[in-house]
Formats: C-alpha cells, structure tokens, sequence
C-alpha cells in the first residue's frame, strides 16, 4: 500500500487514510464517514475541521457517490498490487424504517427480535444511532426497562428478564445526546432512574455493567437538585459494584459517578456510611490497578476525607495510611497530589497524638521530606510542606526520619 501512489482527494483529511464511505458536509468538504462522525459525536465537535465553519445540528453528511465510484474503481485497477475493493457502503437507515420496528415491537411476541434489528442498524454508523434516537426509540427502551426491571417481574419470567436487559445494553449502546440522557431523568417522575437502582440491587453482572455505566452517563448531566436526592441505596449499590469488579468499565464509572456526585449535599456522608472509604483503600492495596485506576481511587478518597466521619474510617482502616502513603511518588503528579492532600485532611483536622505518631512510625514523615526533594509537582510539594509545619515539633528532630531526609524539612 505505500509503494503505491494513491491520490489526494481519495484521502480522508482528518484520520489521512483511503475513504470508504465518502460524505459532504455542509461547509463543501468531503471525509469519510467513520472518521467525520467520530468527530461530531463522539468527540462532540461542531466545527469543520478543515474550514473551522460551525455545522448545523443535526450535521447534514451527504454521500458522495461519484468519489466513491472513483475510489472502487482505483481499488480495482491495483488488485493486482494487493488492493481490496472498498464495498459499496449500506445506505443509512431512515426514520420511517425505525418507527415500523418500533411499532413491531409493541407485540410481546415481536420484542425481542426488533431490539436485535435495532442493536443491528445501530452498530452500522453514528449516523443511524442518531435516527434510532430521533425516532423515540429512547422513551420506548426506557419503558421496557422501567416495565420489565427486576423489581417489577415475577422471578420466573426469565423471557421478560431478557428484554430489559437488552433494552438497557442497547439504551447504552446508542451513546445518546445530552437531551436524550436529560429527558430519562424526568420520564415518569424518575422512575428510570429508579428502575436503575433495582438492576443494581438485584440483575445479573452484565445487566448491573450496563446499569451503572448509563446512570453515569445520565447523571453526568443532570441538574445539582438531583444529586443531591439521591437515596442512600444508591451508595450501597456503587459500593458493591466497586466490591464484586464486574468489569473494569464498570469499576471506572462506578468510581467516576462517587467523584461526580461526591461534593453535593450529604453525598459524602452517604458514601462513607455504605463502606466506601474501606473499598477505596482495600482497591488501593490491588498492585495491578493501571496508573488512571489508581488516581481516580484516590480522588475519590480525598473526597470523602473532607468528611470527620470519612477521615475516621480511613483511619479506621489498619491500611489506610500506609497505602495512601505508599502510593505517592508511584502512580503520576496527579496522583502523589491526592495522597498527600488525603494526608493533609488527616493531619489538619484528624491529627491526634496517636495519629500523629502513627503517621511517624509507618513513614508517612519521611515520604513527605522526600516529596520536598524530587520532582513531585509544585502542589504536592506545597501541600506537604503544609504537613510537615503543622506538627514540626513532634516530628523535626525524630529519629524515625532518615538523615538524608531530615536535612529537607521545612523549617
């Protein structure tokens, strides 16, 4: 392929490879369809990238057929060079083909094999989960999974089980709009969200993965009133989620939903009394947990330790402080900067004779002298400096601190 010369315009100028699915957009620039959708959608741009004209919404992405007759035709010309032909692409679904499922599907009997017709069209493009929403797909999956959630259907009707757990995965699968995800919040009063909460309490692993990642999503936009409201099951809930490590998507909005909701109301003190605080360090104490995994364990931490009763149970915890400790200067910047304001909360508002000792004994002293002299970030440094002037006179002269260490305490 690159000892062939291909031409320019066959060249996608956003992912720099062979189209296959040529559309214009309204700005008279031609890209492929994956590529210029991912960018609309998924990283929800509205600007051309090579004008830098703002597009319309829903964007307009018009199928060149001519570029992509010339581009087959190229295709065929080097085969012999090891060239596939690039397919002729499905036309787009439209909207009428989308309410005929839709209406199909109001038949018990019919359910199921619709959704699988939806799950089908929706993985084709951006394009065609966009129609799917467009066409109230949303309200109807919403209601399949409000209908049919655990705490609605009798323990036998494993069929009924079935189809709100596809709903809900295809719910999630679509990627909706913020007013998509805005307008589950007030269906009914809430009850989507509560048909949510009952999947957490009691559906199968999968069924409570696809639950929790689509209230992040959902509660990612939503209103400050809701947050607040949000019952102390929930916590439970995400609490289990991060015990049983369905799945690490699911672990990561899990963690993600307790920072996002964390600073409103008594979210703090609900999380802390569901068992959060010793999930999160015993979470920490896993080696294998990657860099971003670690980093949003201890954001969620830090959280929950501007709370007396967070503090406490950190404390609590016969690992608590050594494991925040351990974990500066090993997981990255932003990482050593959430362990040590964890250990700033304890010290600061928590820090009792005994703890003070105990922060001295496990080498939590000595971990912050080393911050004041290695590349730890200007906040960490600053915030360790803190600690180490706050209780000066106990720790200063201690015998516990290395004297290659001591030689950096802030005086």
């Amino acid at each position: 392929m690159d000892e062939i010369e291909v031409p320019p315009f066959f060249i996608c100028p956003i992912s720099l490879e062979l189209m296959k699915d040529p559309v214009t957009i309204a700005t008279g620039i031609t890209y492929d369809r994956e590529s210029i959708e991912k960018w609309i959608f998924t990283q929800n741009n509205n600007i051309c990238p090579v004008t830098k004209q703002a597009l319309s919404k829903p964007a307009d992405l018009t199928p060149n057929h001519t570029l992509r007759r010339l581009i087959q035709s190229w295709c065929t010309l080097n085969a012999s060079s090891g060239i596939e032909r690039v397919p002729t692409p499905k036309p787009p679904v439209n909207k009428s083909q989308i309410v005929k499922i839709l209406n199909d599907a109001k038949s018990p009997q019919m359910q199921m094999e619709c959704l699988k017709r939806l799950r089908s069209i929706a993985s084709i493009n951006e394009t065609n989960k966009r129609c799917i929403e467009s066409a109230g797909a949303v309200d109807f999956l919403a209601s399949l999974v409000q209908n049919t959630s655990v705490g609605a259907c009798d323990d036998g009707d494993e069929v009924t089980k079935l189809i709100s757990d596809e709903a809900l995965s295809l719910l999630f699968s679509l990627q909706l709009s913020e007013s998509a995800l805005k307008s589950l919040t007030f269906a009914k009063n809430g009850e989507f969200i509560e048909s949510l909460l009952d999947v957490l309490q009691g559906g199968c692993y999968e069924s409570r993965a696809y639950a929790v990642l689509m209230l992040n999503s959902i509660l990612e936009v939503e209103e400050p009133l809701q947050l607040v409201n949000l019952k102390p099951e929930f916590f439970v809930e995400l609490v289990q989620i991060l015990h049983d490590q369905i799945s690490p998507k699911a672990s990561k909005a899990a963690l993600q939903l307790l920072i996002n909701i964390g600073p409103w109301g008594r979210n703090k003190l609900k999380a802390v009394k569901a068992g959060a605080v010793k999930i999160l360090v015993d979470l920490l104490l896993d080696s294998s947990n990657e860099k971003r995994v670690c980093e949003m364990i201890l954001t969620a931490l830090e959280q929950l330790c501007q709370c007396a009763e967070g503090r406490a149970e950190l404390l609590k915890h016969g690992a608590g402080l050594a494991v925040v400790s351990k974990k500066i200067l090993r997981v990255s910047k932003v990482g050593s900067e959430r362990a040590v304001r964890i250990l700033l909360s304890i010290a600061k508002y928590s820090g009792s004779a005994m703890v003070v000792q105990e922060m001295l004994q496990l080498g939590v002293v000595a971990k912050l002298c080393l911050v004041l002299q290695v590349d730890s970030g200007s906040k960490a440094k600053e915030k360790a400096r803190e600690i180490l002037k706050l209780h000066a006179r106990v720790w200063k002269n201690s015998s516990c601190i290395p004297m290659s260490l001591a030689s950096s305490y802030p005086s």
